[in-house]
């Protein structure tokens, strides 16, 4: 059998982008490679304005490890893309205040990622995956269409209860800076 550079090159790309999910993702589950663990990230999530916290914080952290995982192997390809993709529709909202460029906390990094795992979830995984292995079995076309409109339901949902959660606060905290600033006659 001769190797085939497509499917050398959705090889490469998917261990690439599969093994930086994984990395980012054991960081929110475990505290590998610097991360807070499931704790430290689910007292983040709280401040970004995700509720529940400790859900969101699993809910991510599954995301990134397991659509990641599933990317590198090529499993269920169209389904790990539309985790993939789902999941960095969140961080993009959280980093969409500062713009697009990294350098300034923006966007760029999570929607890349996410992008390239809605692109491997539409192309598919290649010859060398378990997909192939398993005749595609997990790679239909009913599969991916199914797992992205779930996928894309499911992070409108969270993004907007999220948009709504830090709206509150906003408003909480105008509220009391007038009461603090003033003595509160009018």
């Amino acid at each position: 059998m001769a190797l085939n550079r497509k499917d050398l090159g959705l090889l490469a790309l998917r261990g690439a982008v599969g093994g930086v999910l994984i990395a980012h993702g054991t960081q929110k589950l475990f505290g590998w490679f610097g991360g807070g663990g499931l704790d430290g990230t689910a007292k983040a999530m709280e401040a970004m304005g995700f509720h529940p916290a400790r859900q969101s914080a699993l809910a991510a952290g599954l995301g990134e490890a397991g659509g990641g995982a599933m990317l590198l192997v090529g499993l269920a390809t169209p389904a790990a893309g539309a985790v993939v993709a789902g999941t960095m529709a969140g961080a993009v909202a959280v980093h969409a205040p500062a713009g697009f460029f990294v350098m300034s906390g923006g966007y760029e990094y999570p929607a890349f990622l996410g992008a390239t795992g809605l692109a491997l979830g539409l192309a598919g995984p290649g010859r060398y995956s378990v997909d192939h292995l398993t005749g595609h079995a997990f790679d239909q076309p009913w599969v991916g269409a199914l797992a992205f409109v779930a996928s894309a339901a499911s992070a409108y949902g969270v993004v907007a209860r999220r948009r709504h959660a830090v709206r509150l606060a906003e408003e909480r905290a105008a509220v009391e800076a007038d009461t603090q600033d003033g003595s509160g006659l009018s």
